[in-house]
């Protein structure tokens, strides 16, 4: 089974909806479509024990971001307005995402 198509993306600014972290707004650093879920910077973070290895020479207690469900979190307008996604074709048949809030370009 194919991984559905997802409208949030990588770079986008979101909004988290539910959780601990409600109301916080970051930028989206990855999505992984299979599991549904996406990573926010500075949402969702938690302390893991990280062993020193050859790339990272100090061990130590780290802070991660972890993923969140994408129903979790709304898109972000350019006027700071959560928004749905919508596509729009233009005349040479490109693809472009507006906000349905107010027909903008994402």
């Amino acid at each position: 089974m194919s991984a559905p198509k997802l409208k949030i993306r990588k770079g986008d600014k979101v909004r988290v909806l539910s959780g601990k972290d409600k109301g916080k707004e970051g930028e989206v650093m990855s999505v992984d479509p299979a599991a549904g879920k996406v990573i926010v910077e500075g949402v969702n973070v938690a302390k893991r024990h990280q062993k020193p290895t050859r790339a990272m020479q100090q061990g130590g207690i780290i802070d991660k971001a972890m993923p969140i469900h994408i129903s979790n979190v709304t898109l972000i307008d350019s006027t700071g307005r959560s928004t749905r996604v919508g596509y729009r074709i233009g005349a040479d048949g490109t693809k472009a995402r507006i906000a349905r809030s107010n027909g903008g370009d994402l």
